[in-house]
């Protein structure tokens, strides 16, 4: 059985591909297909780095529909997303760089200059840019690979993603969320 979250998802979409998924406030319309090849493109280029297993995949951009598909592209390609507040500044980004050791990190273009000198530094190896308006480093990169992608199988105990703590009685720490954690029961007040 594949337990990758994004599998789950796409077991979800309706049958019709070419209906909308996604609306944004300026008007762009993003369909089921769109989401698929977008995904794959992105997952292939991912996979094009030759990551190791359990990769981790950094980002710290402003919220967009490209920013979701990166997320959902890491997943797809079995890697780990790495969520990083747009508001962390240099020290901050350090810690965490450090702490994760994210083998990509893609940051808004703006910030490209100090944050790639952060990662590399830190043995990162790829640092990508992407930015709210549709342009950037990573999508230039993916669109020169193939919208077809074979989802990576995980097993339940894989992880996912690393969301990291407020810090508010210390130093952040990394919440590793394994692909089993959308199996959780919250409980319900009685």
């Amino acid at each position: 059985m594949n337990h990758n979250l994004f599998a789950a998802l796409r077991s979800a979409f309706p049958k019709n591909l070419d209906a909308v998924a996604v609306e944004t406030d300026d008007g762009l319309l993003y369909s089921w297909r769109d989401l698929e090849r977008a995904t794959a493109m992105l997952a292939n280029l991912l996979a094009s780095l030759n990551l190791p297993k359990g990769a981790r995949v950094a980002v710290q951009v402003e919220k967009s529909v490209e920013a979701m598909l990166l997320y959902l592209a890491t997943l797809r390609a079995g890697y780990v997303f790495l969520p990083l507040n747009t508001a962390y500044q240099s020290a901050e980004i350090e810690y965490f760089i450090d702490n994760a050791e994210p083998s990509v990190v893609v940051c808004d273009a703006k910030n490209f200059g100090w944050v790639s000198k952060i990662a590399f530094k830190a043995g990162t190896q790829h640092v990508f840019t992407l930015n709210d308006n549709r342009t950037g480093s990573l999508l230039e990169r993916a669109t020169h690979c193939s919208d077809q992608h074979t989802v990576v199988t995980m097993q339940a105990d894989d992880l996912a993603a690393i969301l990291y703590t407020s810090g508010t009685t210390g130093r952040s720490k990394g919440a590793m969320l394994s692909v089993s954690y959308t199996h959780l029961t919250l409980p319900t007040k009685a």
